[in-house]
C-alpha cells in the first residue's frame, strides 16, 4: 500500500473503501450482510485499511457491517471514516450522532469524523465546538468535512483550532469541478482530498473511452486501475472506490504497482 500524510503524524492509504449502497440504498436490507462483510474483511487482509461510512448510508446498516469486520482486527492499524448528515448539524444533534455512530461500528473512537454536506443554516462555531468536545473526549481523532466549497471549508476551519484534515469531494476523469479551485486549496494547505465516486459509478470500467482502453493496454492494466492510478497520483489525493466483491478488491489493489507516464497523465487530462 502507499500512504500520504493526513497529518505529520498520522499516514493514510492511497486506497481506502467506500461503502455507500452496502446494506442497501437508503434503508437497510439484511440479505447480503455475509458477502458485505466479507468483502470488507478482505479489503483489510489486502491493506486497504481505511473504510468509508456515514450514519445516513442504509440508514445505518452500512455502519453495522462494517462494525462487525473491524472487531476481527487491531483496531489501531485501521482508519475509520463516518460522517454527521447535514440535518444533525445542530450542537447536540452531533454528539448525539456520534454516539449513536460510535454504537454502530462497534468501536471506542472514530479516526476520521467528517460533516457530510453543507447546511447553510447551521451555526458553524456551534458546529465545531461540538467536534471539538468531540476531540477532547477522545471519541474522534480527526475533523473532516465532503462537499465543502473553499469558502465553505475556510469558514469552519475559523471557528476550530483544530486543522480540518480532509474534503471529501466527488472527483473522476469525468467529474472535474475539484480542479477549478479546491485541488490547488488542498495542495497548499496540505488538506487530504478524498475522491468519492472516483469511477464515475461504473462509467470507467472499459469499453467506452478508447484512450483510457488505450492507456490501460499499454501498462497492462484495466481501466478502472488506470483511472484510479490518475487520481493518486496527484498530490493530496486519495479515492475511496465501492466495492462488494473479492475481485473487484484485487483490481482495486492492483492500482498500486505502476506509475503513470507524464505523458499518459496529460493524455488522459485533456482527453475528458
Amino acid at each position: 500500500m502507499e500512504y500520504k500524510d493526513l497529518t505529520e503524524n498520522q499516514k493514510i492509504p492511497v486506497l481506502g473503501l467506500g461503502t455507500w449502497g452496502i446494506g442497501s440504498g437508503t434503508g437497510a436490507d439484511y440479505s447480503q450482510d455475509e458477502k458485505h462483510v466479507d468483502a470488507i474483511i478482505y479489503a483489510f487482509h489486502k491493506g486497504i485499511t481505511h473504510i468509508d461510512t456515514a450514519e445516513i448510508y442504509s440508514a445505518g446498516r452500512s455502519e453495522e457491517l462494517v462494525g462487525e469486520a473491524i472487531k476481527k482486527f487491531d483496531r489501531e492499524k485501521l482508519l475509520i471514516t463516518t460522517k454527521v448528515s447535514p440535518q444533525h448539524l445542530e450542537h447536540d444533534q452531533i454528539l448525539s450522532s456520534a454516539e449513536n455512530s460510535l454504537k454502530r461500528l462497534k468501536t471506542d473512537y472514530i479516526d476520521l469524523y467528517l460533516i457530510h454536506w453543507p447546511n447553510l443554516a447551521a451555526d458553524m462555531k456551534k458546529v465545531m465546538a461540538a467536534f471539538d468536545k468531540l476531540i477532547k473526549e477522545k471519541l474522534i481523532r480527526f475533523v473532516g468535512v465532503s462537499n465543502f466549497s473553499v469558502d465553505q471549508f475556510r469558514q469552519a476551519q475559523q471557528h476550530t483550532s483544530n486543522k480540518i484534515v480532509t474534503n471529501q469531494v466527488h472527483y473522476n476523469l469525468l467529474h472535474r469541478e475539484p480542479e477549478q479551485e479546491l485541488l490547488d486549496f488542498c495542495q497548499e494547505e496540505k488538506v487530504i482530498l478524498t475522491a468519492y465516486s472516483p469511477l464515475a459509478e461504473g462509467k470507467l470500467v472499459g469499453g467506452k473511452f478508447p484512450v483510457l482502453d488505450k492507456i490501460a493496454t499499454k501498462y497492462g492494466k484495466t481501466p478502472v486501475q488506470v483511472a484510479l492510478r490518475w487520481l493518486i497520483e496527484k498530490p493530496q489525493v486519495i479515492a475511496i472506490p465501492k466495492s462488494s466483491s473479492r475481485d473487484h478488491i484485487d483490481e482495486i489493489f492492483g492500482t498500486l504497482d505502476r506509475n503513470l507516464e507524464k505523458e499518459d497523465e496529460e493524455l488522459l487530462d485533456k482527453s475528458f
